[in-house]
């Protein structure tokens, strides 16, 4: 749902990215149009659609949650958190990303519009809590503070809980109804006892039927709300329903009551248009073929009903529904897959594979709406079109979607796309176990992708994740839930521990994907640095603690500048920093998707790169001669670490000499001179040193950091300090003496090429120039002609006895582990 002058279009690489319920804040609190998630991004041009209406906006600052459910002491205390419509899942239904400067806030709350979980606790014989007691103001768990190892233990799986399957599907011999990641025995032990005996599903159960209950409430959903379907008009609909059909799919099963049913089918009567109530077209464009997406997630819900409600239909309505599934989704899947769609009014671009794959979110979620609803009609659809649109989906996924993880765990597209993308994965992979008893060949086809959980844990810093690009579209249903389907499917408990503490958890897929026999802390022996090395994307993630929110964490990026489907930004060499329980160097995420031609490419002279989100300018790096970095960029980068690894128990003391650095050597980002940068810890973790070295720039070089802290210069412009969420921190600059801080707007350069008019949050547009409120941007000025190294100390102001020192000055092509311990 790429968003340009006119409004969206089909793009390629962009699906519907969400960012997992995680607000894209700037730090304060604020609400800011910058950061937050985006909607899709593509580099392939398709015909212009019309604008959504401003529906819902991206909210960004702190974590914005509608209502705070406190679910009473469940073994040790439950706080849940229930997110309304406007959480970190939803983006403005323009498609547009309101997000603050530094993303600060939320990391990661509930799936879209339904009540989150938060954290249960669960006390051990001996009284140590195993698991989160509360939740932070950033959604973020939070863990008892003990060192003492008693009564924690690493990761592992117990005695099976879950009952032995009493089928035996195959491709040749499907699974009776249901048979969509939920299959009878799971929900038989769910109803007679499993429930209960387990905090978190507890937890989960309650929340999913009070959403089912307050979706029940709501009006049935309307499709002319977002500009109807000669726009991505209709994904956010589409979204929505597919969450509702989840609920009230789960409340019939563990009530028997048909009310439940009553209500899906006018829920997908009135979004087939078939509902004189709520009038909506006539033709078989209704779920919006010319973006794809849409099609997907109304097919994925359309076959969730058919499938989980099979028992309880009429023949009638079977009827029905299989007739909307065909006509209006799988018969333009059968299209797209043989070559006869009609590529003006079908979008075929997903399916590509070859040597250019579309490896990112949307051929995952194409591919599994198609798959959900044609495994969910097989057997009964006398046409054969499911049956040949299943035969195409595991190839055609292998050669895109399963690509879309890099070698390392990184997400092709950015941090935020990852929810998009391995929820469809997660859905397809599900779907084909349950119902034919394997997952086709999928993940032996990209075995990379055990390590995309950690890629998402690594990613999470002290208060939100390390967010560079864009961050995508109304979330709705993308969570971080694959990663329970992941634990199961490589055998790696650790995943699912790390998620059942998120508020995101409380969803019905979690209650069929989650093995209650895990048990163990999710941080024991987890290193607290991991250098993500895949030169497409390399990025390296360091930190103090796994489980303390308070501690410190940086991390930088030196990976390529294009190969994103158009959701990356010219950020070689760019950094975040979070201490104190505040983000002090932050990132925009999206800029506004509607803007004219967004997602035109990503070739240097790309109208792109004009925006001041997504320019160089835009990110904390450095900006020579006020020009953007070069896309044909090759960084080279080390990594190195003291290599501590978190032991079972929940606080955590940092050892004496503990650090850890990443450099990155940036100068083919630059037309000229040699460019290197370093961040590093030093101080056992309390300091944080960010060191530039630069020769030859033959011209002036600007240091840029953008943050949402209220900004005080002292000691002759040499000391910055900041000021967040009632925390202090000092920017200090070492060398050279000459340098000093200034404080600027974050907008573009006057120097700067024009860009097109910027679709503003309202429906409206800019000059080119929006302003971010509440985001300020520290400058440092190095005059041409001059080499240098400069060195900036970050001094975060602790509470209590803490010892700050100042660094010894080393180049950084002699860092090591050791080279700045006093």
């Amino acid at each position: 749902m790429q968003h340009n002058t006119g409004g969206y279009r089909d793009e390629p690489n962009g699906g519907y990215g969400q960012n997992n319920g995680s607000y894209a804040s700037v730090g304060n609190g604020s609400q800011y149009p910058m950061s937050g998630p985006g909607a899709v991004a593509s580099s392939n041009p398709y015909t212009p659609q019309k604008k959504k209406s401003n529906r819902k906006k991206w909210i960004i600052g702190g974590v914005i949650l509608a209502i705070i459910i406190i679910l009473g002491a469940v073994l040790g205390g439950v706080l849940g958190s229930r997110a309304g419509g406007d959480d970190d899942n939803n983006t403005s239904s323009n498609g547009s990303n309101q997000g603050g400067g530094n993303n600060n806030g939320a990391a990661d709350p509930s799936s879209g519009g339904n009540a989150g979980t938060g954290n249960a606790g669960q006390t051990a014989a001996d009284g140590n809590a195993y698991l989160a007691i509360s939740t932070d103001a950033n959604s973020l768990p939070i863990y008892p503070t003990a060192t003492a190892t008693s009564g924690y233990a690493a990761p592992t799986a117990v005695a099976a809980v879950w009952p032995t399957d009493t089928e035996s599907p195959s491709t040749s011999s499907p699974r009776s109804h249901p048979r969509l990641l939920a299959p009878a025995y799971k929900w038989q032990a769910l109803r007679s006892g499993l429930i209960a005996q387990d905090p978190y599903l507890t937890q989960w159960n309650e929340t999913i039927m009070a959403n089912a209950q307050t979706n029940r409430n709501s009006d049935l959903l309307e499709y002319n709300l977002d500009g109807g379907l000669t726009g991505s008009g209709v994904l956010d609909i589409a979204r929505e329903l597919k969450v509702r059909v989840k609920n009230y799919g789960y409340a019939y099963q563990m009530t028997n009551d048909t009310a439940w049913v009553d209500r899906t089918f006018l829920e997908l009567r009135t979004c087939a248009g078939d509902n004189p109530d709520i009038p909506f077209g006539t033709d078989n464009t209704r779920w919006n073929p010319q973006h794809f997406l849409d099609v997907a997630e109304f097919a994925s819900a359309y076959g969730i009903a058919y499938d989980w409600l099979h028992s309880v239909w009429t023949d009638e309505q079977k009827t029905q529904i299989r007739g909307w599934i065909i006509d209006f989704g799988l018969s333009f899947g059968q299209a797209v897959f043989n070559g006869t769609a009609d590529g003006n009014t079908v979008n075929t671009w997903w399916t590509r594979g070859g040597s250019d794959p579309i490896a990112g979110n949307w051929n995952c979620v194409c591919n599994a709406g198609l798959t959900m609803a044609s495994l969910a009609i097989l057997g009964d659809d006398t046409t054969g079109t499911a049956e040949a649109v299943l035969g195409y989906v595991p190839d055609n996924a292998k050669a895109a979607c399963m690509l879309a993880v890099r070698d390392d765990g990184t997400w092709a597209e950015t941090p935020d796309y990852w929810y998009f993308g391995t929820t469809g994965a997660a859905e397809m992979i599900s779907a084909f176990v349950t119902a034919y008893g394997d997952d086709q060949g999928l993940l032996e086809s990209a075995p990379q992708w055990n390590l995309t959980s950690l890629f998402h844990m690594y990613n999470q810093g002290m208060t939100y994740k390390f967010n560079w690009g864009d961050n995508g579209p109304n979330k709705f249903s993308a969570t971080a839930n694959s990663l329970f389907l992941w634990a199961e499917r490589f055998g790696e408990p650790r995943y699912a521990l790390y998620q059942r503490d998120h508020p995101d958890a409380a969803e019905p897929w979690s209650m069929f994907w989650y093995d209650p026999s895990y048990q163990g802390a999710w941080w024991a022996n987890l290193p607290l640095d991991r250098n993500f090395e895949d030169e497409r994307d390399a990025w390296a993630s360091m930190r103090s603690s796994w489980t303390e929110t308070d501690g410190t964490f940086i991390a930088m990026r030196s990976g390529l500048l294009t190969g994103h489907q158009t959701h990356g930004d010219l950020d070689v060499g760019d950094f975040v920093i979070d201490a104190l329980g505040q983000r002090w160097a932050g990132e925009y995420g999206s800029g506004q998707y509607l803007s004219t031609d967004y997602f035109s490419n990503e070739t240097q002279g790309s109208a792109r790169w004009t925006y001041y989100t997504k320019a160089t300018e835009g990110q904390n790096t450095l900006l020579r001669d006020g020009a953007n970095q070069l896309v044909t960029a090759a960084p080279t980068h080390k990594f190195d670490s003291t290599g501590e690894a978190q032991g079972a128990a929940p606080g955590y003391e940092v050892p004496a000499g503990s650090s850890a650095f990443y450099t990155t050597d940036m100068s083919s980002a630059y037309s000229e001179g040699t460019f290197q940068r370093g961040i590093r810890f030093i101080n056992d973790r309390k300091q944080i040193l960010l060191q530039d070295d630069v020769t030859g720039a033959g011209a002036e070089v600007q240091w840029r950091m953008q943050t949402n802290a209220t900004i005080s210069l002292a000691e002759n412009n040499m000391v910055a300090n900041l000021e967040l969420g009632g925390q202090k921190l000092a920017a200090r600059i070492l060398s050279p003496n000459t340098a000093t801080f200034a404080e600027a707007d974050p907008v573009k350069l006057s120097t700067d090429p024009a860009s097109p008019p910027e679709a503003s949050w309202d429906g409206n547009t800019y000059d080119g120039n929006p302003s971010h409120p509440g985001v300020r941007v520290l400058t440092i000025t190095m005059p041409s002609g001059t080499d240098f190294s400069l060195q900036v100390l970050f001094n975060p102001e602790y509470s209590g006895d803490v010892s700050l020192i100042t660094p010894s000055s080393v180049p950084i092509t002699d860092w090591s582990r050791t080279s700045h311990n006093n």
